[in-house]
């Protein structure tokens, strides 16, 4: 075992590209003839929110947007910031704006700000003195103000891809200014490989696991990587928009009637760290809303389940959540009771609070009779009640089935 190496900056930071040329993926955004491009070549960037999961190159595409238009460059985290700072940087930037130098805020996380102090943000962005670039992982239709998203172009940063976290991890071996060329790697031709998928499309785990690997061997193997990583850090957030699009895709999926598929997505949830009554919860609606009548057993196993999750957990559990996706999966569907639900609901809603008719209330007492409380309802068990309606007056006839 080698001596460890004394790193001034994690690997990732020092390998964070420099010029625009070297900014690897997000082919959507950097496309040529994009809107990013144009703004750049014009250098009339507007204000933008960059939305994408960690390690997918936010921050650093920020940076260099300020460096290609020639703007200072200041950087705030949302988790331990708030107005105040906001206002030492908007008073810089009004000095060097009377000099024609604009600013560029980057406020990382800004999904962290509560509403104030977004709002705090918008006259700063309409009179021009700041161009606020803002990085969140979270769904900004949900997590910022809308009042920030109309004076915001979204722009959406996927997972990298492999390939282009080969790319990376390959230039980070080889570089020997930033990266570790200096060390003289020996890699074997699967480790990097294996690395780019297990980093799970984050640039920032992929150089730091390919650092921890190197500064214990010199010598790159498959099992070097797996002994850094110890294992796959799969993306998932109980709380971030990961979360819901994983459930998203389980309760299509059993729709779809694609067991296997379902399967794969609650392991997905299982394996990040997802609550396993939250999943049940997920699945007893789901056996109502998707399946209804078609199988009234499917609401009783969905049940038993979220019993079997409370006793005995997971990862006891897992089994009993993957038995459960399965059958409601292969079982049939129908959605009668859940649509014919939504329409009264609507009713609800829109007719206020009809009167319940005078027939169909109960009469307890003398004075109650007297005003006509339970007068000719139709006993059914003894009686033909075939005309008789359950409805309120303004409503007779209506048919939600």
């Amino acid at each position: 075992m080698e001596t460890s190496i004394n790193w001034s900056a994690p690997l990732a930071e020092r390998m964070r590209p420099n010029k625009l040329e070297e900014f690897i993926g997000q082919s959507s955004v950097m496309d040529k003839d994009g809107f990013l491009r144009k703004a750049l070549k014009e250098k009339n960037i507007s204000s933008m929110i960059f939305w994408g999961p960690p390690g997918t190159g936010k921050t650093t595409l920020a940076r260099l947007i300020a460096q290609e238009i020639g703007a200072r460059f200041s950087q705030l985290s949302a988790v331990e910031s708030g107005v105040k700072d906001l206002r030492s940087i908007v008073e810089s930037a009004e000095q060097f704006l009377r000099f024609g130098e604009k600013t560029i805020l980057f406020i990382d996380e800004i999904h962290r700000w509560n509403k104030g102090q977004q709002d705090a943000l918008l006259p700063y962005m309409e009179k021009g003195t700041i161009i606020l670039l803002g990085a969140t992982t979270e769904n900004p239709s949900f997590a910022l103000n809308s009042a920030l998203l109309s004076r915001s172009q979204v722009l959406v940063l996927n997972r990298l891809l492999p390939e282009d976290l080969l790319v990376i991890l390959q230039s980070a071996v080889k570089d020997k200014e930033r990266g570790l060329g200096k060390l003289k790697l020996k890699v074997d031709k699967d480790a990097l490989p294996f690395l780019a998928n297990l980093a799970d499309g984050d640039a920032r785990i992929a150089l730091n696991l390919l650092a921890i690997a190197a500064q214990y061997d010199r010598h790159i193997t498959l099992e070097s990587i797996k002994t850094a990583s110890q294992r796959k850090n799969l993306a998932y957030d109980k709380n971030g928009d990961e979360h819901y699009t994983l459930i998203s895709a389980l309760h299509k999926s059993m729709r779809g009637n694609d067991a296997d598929a379902a399967l794969y997505w609650l392991a997905r949830m299982v394996e990040g760290g997802a609550d396993p009554l939250y999943i049940s919860r997920r699945l007893i609606r789901f056996a109502s809303e998707d399946i209804g009548l078609a199988n009234n057993t499917a609401l009783l196993i969905a049940n038993q389940v979220y019993e079997a999750c409370s006793r005995i957990g997971l990862p006891e559990c897992a089994v009993n959540l993957a038995q459960a996706v399965a059958y409601l999966a292969k079982s049939p569907k129908s959605v009668a009771v859940y649509m014919a639900y939504n329409k009264a609901s609507q009713d609800a809603r829109d007719h206020g609070s009809l009167p319940v008719p005078l027939h169909l209330r109960n009469a307890p007492t003398t004075f109650m009779k007297e005003l006509g409380y339970g007068k000719d309802y139709k006993y059914t068990p003894m009686e033909d009640s075939s005309a008789q309606s359950y409805f309120p007056d303004d409503l007779k006839g209506k048919k939600y089935f």
